[in-house]
């Protein structure tokens, strides 16, 4: 604060600062998130008509039943917000823990959330959500992993963390755990989706891998910290861990599994399914092989799962200071990503790319079709090209 405000401040002790305006606006927020009976549906339609939380709680009794869906229960809930969800008490938690409240309307909320039909408006967060986390690839499968798919989880992790993509998990015993260590191992970012709050890390013997994630990613919860795990949370879970991913890989899951609920959200979110084939002698692939037959991607290597990755909304640097528009280009070789460089979004010669790269002319075309065939650039006539 300036000299100015604060001379300000002394002289109206009454007065609003910024920090008051920003507590405020985080409180309202986290009651309207709590409130019991109001689902992520209805708060949506609330946001979209009154266009904050301090909106809706402020809005009186004939805009609310103006509302689709709110009958005099709801609106009496919305009114007394106070009474039901003791916000300045879970606020002070987080500061002392170290956690951080991330509202839908502020900055740093996950830009791939606010795609779904129902994002959660707030999002209690030990770590950081960082803007390369949009690059990201969801591992989910079975608690009760075999070997095989801990090895593989652990080995598509740890492969796809070092290619500088973040692993998405749910924390939760066999495949989840082994996700979230091969990313840790590769000294790579990891985000941990739990179904309760960060004050009741579930299972209890994670707590130490959760402490391990928070430095190098982050753990997340959409529930008050103090929220014990029930079964109801886990599907609401898994839809946010499908939703902040590009593409959602299945490696162990029975064919009564909750991994099969996130690879159908996925779905349905429009994100990609892919699924690691198992024996058919094995009753933890049934799953995944059903989701392949279904049509599900399968892969065998990282590489599979860097090519199905679609095209990221904002550009990310690489830790080699390449421009990153697609989780594909992550699999190119040098030449392959001179080539795409000199590439425009907009119609680029191929004469233009010849000079450009100043290589053989034959080197460039045979290029340009690998480009081409992964979907990274199209060709627009015989001689000239753009990205995609």
């Amino acid at each position: 604060m300036t000299d100015a405000a604060d001379s300000t401040a002394a002289a109206d002790p009454g007065a609003c600062t910024a920090d008051d305006v920003d507590t405020a606006g985080r409180l309202a927020a986290i009651r309207l998130a709590l409130l019991p009976g109001i689902g992520p549906k209805t708060i949506a339609r609330l946001l979209e008509q009154f266009g904050t939380p301090a909106g809706v709680l402020d809005a009186t009794t004939e805009q609310l039943a103006a509302v689709e869906g709110l009958g005099p229960k709801l609106i009496h809930i919305l009114q007394t917000a106070a009474h039901h969800v003791p916000a300045e008490s879970i606020l002070e938690w987080c500061r002392q823990s170290g956690a951080g409240v991330v509202c839908l309307d502020t900055e740093g909320y996950p830009t791939r959330l606010k795609d779904l039909d129902s994002p959660p408006p707030i999002l209690f967060v030990k770590g950081q959500i960082l803007q390369q986390d949009e690059l990201a690839v969801a591992i989910v499968g079975t608690r009760h992993a075999t070997p095989y798919g801990l090895r593989q989880a652990e080995r598509f992790a740890f492969s796809l963390a070092k290619a500088g993509v973040t692993v998405i998990s749910g924390l939760a015993r066999g495949i989840d755990a082994a996700s979230h260590q091969g990313a840790l191992s590769a000294a790579g970012r990891t985000i941990a989706v739990l179904g309760s709050g960060l004050g009741q890390i579930y299972p209890s013997e994670h707590l130490s891998l959760a402490e391990a994630i928070a430095p190098s990613g982050a753990v997340i919860s959409e529930y008050a910290p103090d929220a014990k795990p029930r079964a109801g949370m886990f599907p609401q879970r898994n839809r946010l861990i499908s939703g902040l991913s590009l593409a959602t890989l299945v490696i162990e899951a029975p064919e009564r599994s909750g991994s099969l609920i996130t690879a159908r959200l996925a779905g349905e979110q429009g994100r990609e399914v892919l699924a690691l084939p198992g024996p058919v002698t094995s009753r933890a692939s049934r799953g995944c092989n059903q989701l392949i037959r279904d049509g599900a991607t399968l892969v065998q290597t990282v590489d599979d799962v860097l090519e199905s990755l679609g095209p990221i909304r904002e550009t990310i640097t690489s830790d080699d200071g390449y421009d990153i528009r697609s989780g594909a280009e992550l699999t190119l070789n040098e030449l392959e990503r001179q080539v795409l460089d000199a590439i425009e979004t907009n119609s680029t010669s191929i004469d233009q790319v010849i000079q450009r790269c100043q290589l053989p002319a034959q080197r460039v075309l045979a290029t340009i079709s690998v480009l081409e065939m992964r979907r990274l650039i199209r060709r627009l006539s015989g001689q000239y090209v753009s990205r995609v």
